[in-house]
C-alpha cells in the first residue's frame, strides 16, 4: 500500500513538472517571437525621458502625447543644405506609408531652435504637406533638445565647435530612432539609405502587430 502511494506521488509529481516545463517553454517561445525586434539600451530599463517641446502649430507636445504610440525620431534644421533634405524626403516615404494611422507618429527635432521658430518649422513642414498631428516638427530649449538626442534617443546632436560638420554649424546624426509604445528604443535606421528606410517600415508594421504587454 505504501509503495502504491509513493508511485502515485511520483507519477503526479512528474506530470506536474512536465506541465510546468511546457508552460515555461511556451512562455519563452512566445516572448522571443513577440520581441523579434530587440529592445536597445544599456539595460532593459532604458526608457525615453519626459520631454516638452513645441510643434509647428505652436502646440506643446510632451511624452504624454506619444504614450502608447510607435514613433520615429530624427534631428535636422530647416536651413540645412547637407543631409537634411534627403533625410526628410526619405522620412516622407515613412510618413506616407502610415498616413492616417493614429498609432504611428514622427518627431523631427531641430538642432537650431534659435532660427527654427514655430513659423519657420510650419513653413518647412508644408513642403511635405505634413499633418501636425502625425508628423511633428519640434523646437524648444536647445540643451533639452540635445540631451534628448544623446541620452534618450541615443543619437548625436550638438554644436559643431570643431568646424568639421558638413553643415558647419551643427552635428546631427543621419540615423532615425524607432521607439515603441512603452518608450523603449527598438532600432536605428540610416536616413540616407533606401534599404534601411524599407526595413524601418517593415519594423513599424511588426511593432503594430505586437501584443500588449506589461513591461
Amino acid at each position: 500500500m505504501k509503495n502504491k502511494k509513493v508511485t502515485i506521488f511520483l507519477i503526479s509529481f512528474f506530470i506536474l513538472l512536465g506541465i510546468a516545463f511546457l508552460g515555461y517553454f511556451y512562455k519563452v517561445s512566445h516572448e522571443q517571437k513577440r520581441s523579434a525586434i530587440p529592445i536597445i539600451g544599456n539595460d532593459q530599463n532604458h526608457h525615453i525621458a519626459p520631454f516638452s517641446f513645441v510643434n509647428q502649430d505652436g502646440k506643446t507636445i510632451t511624452n504624454e502625447d506619444v504614450k502608447g504610440k510607435i514613433y520615429v525620431v530624427s534631428y535636422f534644421f530647416a536651413t540645412c543644405k547637407g543631409i537634411c533634405p534627403r533625410m526628410n524626403e526619405n522620412m516622407e516615404k515613412v510618413y506616407k506609408s502610415f498616413l492616417g494611422n493614429k498609432n504611428v507618429l514622427i518627431l523631427s527635432h531641430t538642432v537650431d531652435p534659435q532660427k527654427d521658430t514655430v513659423q519657420a518649422l510650419k513653413a518647412y513642414s508644408l513642403r511635405f504637406d505634413a499633418d501636425p498631428n502625425q508628423w511633428m516638427f519640434l523646437t524648444g530649449d536647445k540643451k533639452k533638445l540635445y540631451d534628448m538626442a544623446r541620452y534618450s534617443y541615443l543619437i548625436s546632436a550638438e554644436d559643431d565647435t570643431a568646424g568639421v560638420s558638413i553643415d558647419k554649424d551643427f552635428i546631427h546624426d543621419k540615423h532615425y530612432t524607432l521607439v515603441d509604445g512603452y518608450g523603449r528604443v527598438r532600432g536605428f535606421y540610416d536616413g540616407l539609405d533606401q534599404g534601411s528606410i524599407n526595413k524601418l517600415i517593415v519594423d513599424i508594421n511588426t511593432l503594430l502587430k505586437e501584443k500588449p504587454e506589461n513591461p
